[in-house]
């Protein structure tokens, strides 16, 4: 979906396709049928964006058949679909029984993350639409923090700088501008949009800036006013933002309260737990570590990184960070020019819900997913941009 902000500009917003478990080209073609398209429908759009998530099995089929990228752009134009950013974080196994800490592998001091994310690029290069010269890659914030030594950083640094030079021979092959943006998340060396100031502000600006996930910034208690005015004045760029709502625990101490959260420590992902006491940060690396008696300060609130549904928030005692997600939204793009120019819905932790909330059949997944874009589409239309036909 394309929305013009009132200084003229295009704003795109897409939804992940993380969601969706194809990791095969095969299966993520089937998706844009039996997914993607079904959610365009429900939104009555003519072109609906998708945040395309391909794993490296996609990845290397895709390279190895020089026809193969055109065929997946054909696939997406009879479709009405259509890409301007991938998310290149997960690099395989996101529909795994387990993922928690695989997700964080690969990382940028591993060769592997460079190669991967050198053919995300060139990949995206070809399937961007014929009137869009600029596109995003989201990834991971460096590394997760253990076992991240000089060594490592040094590695990562030299591997983003290379990469830097490999879009910029890209953009005069092609004319396609490709940035690269990390995300910070809980638990990783970048952990926060402060941890991103020092790292990125060393790196070649117009090509390597931030993914800036709400859901994370919400998880760590970041307000987006001093989290963006900070980024300004580092000179950083908000290349894409990830429009996603964490679960808000107002009174930990309450019994109630922590059987509800009981209910989201699930196998699959990691959901960082945190809060704030007096400024300073207290964690654990997933929820059920913080139900485990004294491990986290329980006077204060808890938020925990478990993407929740935008348009509809987990049952009392618990809500969402969608505030959180409304400020940010408010400062990027309320202003005369906008200062992000990519959106993506991202709660890919739909079958991660408890029982009761989980979607029990794909026309009931594509219900949620288009109505989460409607509500994102909504607090775009409340800062006065308008819904491109």
């Amino acid at each position: 979906m394309r929305f013009s902000h009132p200084d003229g500009s295009t704003v795109h917003l897409a939804y992940c396709t993380n969601v969706h478990p194809a990791e095969t080209l095969d299966g993520v073609v089937a998706q844009l049928g039996a997914h993607c398209e079904p959610v365009r429908r429900r939104l009555g759009v003519e072109r609906l964006g998708i945040g395309l998530w391909l794993a490296r099995d996609a990845v290397q089929a895709l390279t190895a058949d020089v026809g193969a990228p055109g065929r997946l752009r054909t696939e997406l134009d009879r479709r009405g679909l259509e890409v301007v950013t991938l998310n290149g974080f997960p690099y395989e196994g996101f529909g795994a029984e387990e993922v928690k800490y695989r997700v964080y592998r690969p990382d940028w001091s591993d060769p592997e993350r460079l190669a991967y994310t050198t053919d995300l690029a060139r990949l995206l290069a070809a399937l961007l639409p014929d009137d869009v010269t600029e596109g995003t890659i989201s990834t991971l914030p460096l590394a997760w923090r253990t076992a991240y030594d000089e060594n490592a950083a040094h590695r990562a640094h030299s591997a983003l700088n290379e990469l830097a030079g490999r879009l910029d021979d890209l953009y005069e092959a092609t004319g396609r501008q490709i940035r690269i943006a990390l995300e910070p998340e809980p638990g990783c060396v970048v952990e926060s949009t402060a941890d991103a100031l020092a790292p990125l502000a060393a790196l070649p600006a117009h090509r390597i800036g931030l993914c800036l996930d709400t859901c994370h910034l919400a998880t760590g208690f970041e307000e987006p006013v001093g989290a963006l005015a900070a980024l300004d004045r580092a000179g950083i760029t908000v290349f894409k933002t990830q429009l996603s709502a964490a679960l808000h625990a107002g009174d930990p101490r309450d019994p109630d309260v922590r059987e509800a959260l009981a209910a989201f420590d699930e196998p699959r992902f990691l959901h960082q737990t945190r809060a704030r006491v007096d400024g300073t940060l207290h964690g654990t690396d997933d929820l059920g570590q913080a139900l485990a008696e004294g491990a986290l300060p329980d006077t204060v609130p808890w938020r925990a990184h478990f993407h929740v549904p935008l348009h509809a928030p987990p049952a009392p005692p618990l809500t969402s960070t969608l505030d959180v997600l409304r400020d940010a939204l408010s400062v990027l793009l309320g202003g005369p020019h906008p200062r992000t120019r990519h959106l993506e819905v991202e709660t890919y932790t739909w079958q991660a819900l408890p029982v009761d909330a989980r979607p029990a059949t794909d026309a009931a997944l594509a219900d949620g997913i288009a109505a989460e874009l409607r509500l994102a589409a909504d607090l775009l239309a409340d800062l006065g941009l308008k819904e491109q036909q």
